[in-house]
């Protein structure tokens, strides 16, 4: 019956909460204050489920985990300076009140990861999580996920044995795991694995007294590079939100924060502004335009699930009073609860700043790729989008000896194609200053291949308010698509399916004919 009430609570509260365009993380933590002021109180299994629920956080963590991502000029530069700067004003704070520094110091540092969770929901709805700036907002993410777990490693307090070491080598069993990933072929038993990989990973680190998420790391950084690891991925991302619900609910169970707490996560609040502010800065300073700064900023704006775990742990071991434990719950929600809606209208938002926020961006000196192409040569056919459809259509293009060039906002991509001998540039589709600058008097037709609706519709309605009056041809993947992108502008809207049984049926009745 408990469980029923936790599960029905957090279930009903989280569903309000995101009917008011809320992230469903605040609906768990009310839940969980709710359900404390009437009484009921966490049970050892709420917590054991709340254990879980981090170590598949930090397995999946460890999934998506290249070093190359994190020794970038972006990721290093911004995360690491944000995160010095973040810790030393905490410190010289609580040195200033005459309390804790060392945690205070650590304090500083869970305040300055941002929620992996919000980031990664908001690029993944919006189809940016690949993107140059999705991916620096990841790997950035990333770095402060490994600091979080090295904090956690020392707010623990225990003493590793002569074997910790030891466990530093796990990664390099990735051939025995990717052999073992091989051999599994159904779907819910890849699921079956990676949550048996990352248990095994707990109970390998708690036997030389590390702690458990350490371990579940590990193991995840040994599948990381699998081909086919994103199917694994999505599936432990999504089991890892469920076991998360217990860890928020076991927040709000465990005490009403009182005014006091409530005025000083409101104070917190209040410096969003200057970690956002401060992003914002960094970014602009590695290079990027003012438009890919402010986009990622927004996206990093929040506090993180991180800094509760870590608080939760500096807690337990004396560093910091219990009072933190609803002062950074409270401000978690509210953060979170501020950022969804403006990453949700982070383009509009940037639009009405942009002759404000413009004149900090760098205007010589920067080469780093979100830069908008100058001219096109003599490419008179344009591809946005490079995927599967992308490439077949700049193949066939080719084949006719048209000019084409082709656009994709994720730099691997691009990369690739280029050692291809493609000529392809970046190009952020829902950029409008891309569109405005793009030199297109030459250009003919431009072909859409993005796959969600708002940026196939975002890009046709910026081609014709731009003055372009060459062709416009895109997909949909749902019949009422259709009437809405072609009173959009578009001149030609076809359906794969549909043109796929075409194909097929024309190609039979060719055969049969000879």
């Amino acid at each position: 019956m408990t469980e029923l009430i936790w599960v029905g609570s957090a279930y009903l509260i989280g569903l309000i909460a995101n009917r008011l365009m809320l992230p469903p993380l605040v609906g768990y933590l009310i839940a969980g204050y709710a359900l404390h002021a009437a009484g009921i109180s966490a049970l050892q299994t709420l917590n054991h489920l709340a254990d879980i629920g981090i170590e598949l956080l930090l397995f999946s963590v460890g999934l998506k985990l290249k070093p190359s991502s994190l020794i970038r000029r972006e990721v290093l530069a911004v995360g690491g300076t944000h995160l010095l700067l973040t810790t030393a004003v905490s410190g010289l704070v609580f040195l200033w009140l005459d309390k804790q520094v060392t945690g205070g110091l650590m304090l500083g540092v869970s305040l300055s990861f941002s929620s992996t969770v919000l980031a990664i929901k908001e690029l993944e709805d919006s189809g940016e999580l690949t993107s140059l700036h999705g991916r620096d907002v990841l790997s950035i993410l990333i770095f402060q996920d490994l600091v979080a777990i090295g904090l956690l490693a020392f707010a623990d307090g225990r003493q590793p044995t002569p074997w910790a070491a030891a466990l530093l080598f796990l990664p390099l069993l990735r051939p025995l795991a990717h052999r073992l990933f091989d051999l599994t072929k159904a779907a819910e038993l890849k699921l079956l694995l990676g949550v048996t990989l990352a248990l095994a990973g707990g109970v390998l680190a708690e036997q030389v007294h590390i702690s458990r998420d350490i371990g579940a790391l590990l193991t995840g950084v040994m599948l990381a590079s699998h081909s086919n690891i994103d199917e694994l991925t999505d599936k432990i991302w999504g089991l890892k939100e469920v076991f998360l619900v217990a860890f928020f609910l076991q927040i709000g169970l465990t005490d009403l924060p009182n005014a006091e707490q409530a005025r000083m996560a409101a104070a917190l609040l209040l410096l969003l502004p200057l970690q956002g502010g401060l992003f914002f800065a960094f970014f602009l300073a590695a290079g990027l335009r003012a438009r890919t700064a402010f986009v990622s900023s927004l996206a990093l704006t929040t506090y993180s699930e991180f800094a509760l775990i870590t608080t939760n742990a500096m807690v337990n071991s004396g560093l910091l009073t219990a009072e933190w434990r609803s002062v950074i719950s409270l401000a978690l929600a509210g953060s979170l609860a501020i950022a969804a809606p403006l990453n949700r209208f982070s383009r509009p938002i940037f639009q009405w700043l942009e002759p404000i926020l413009g004149r900090f961006e760098r205007q010589s000196g920067s080469i780093h790729p979100d830069k908008i192409p100058e001219t096109l040569g003599v490419a008179e056919w344009l591809v946005m989008g490079m995927g599967r459809t992308g490439i077949s259509a700049y193949r066939a293009l080719s084949a006719q000896e048209k000019r084409v060039v082709g656009f994709d906002a994720d730099p691997t991509v691009i990369e690739q194609l280029l050692n291809e001998g493609r000529r392809v540039i970046y190009g952020d589709a829902e950029d409008s200053e891309l569109w405005l600058e793009l030199p297109l008097d030459k250009v003919k037709g431009v072909i859409l291949t993005l796959p969600e609706l708002e940026l196939r519709a975002s890009a046709i309605t910026q081609l014709r308010e731009c003055g372009f009056r060459g062709l416009i041809g895109t997909l949909c993947y749902h019949f009422d698509e259709q009437a809405v992108l072609i009173d959009l502008g578009a001149d030609f809207v076809l359906h794969p399916r549909i043109e796929t049984g075409n194909q097929i049926v024309q190609r039979m009745l060719d055969a049969d004919a000879q």
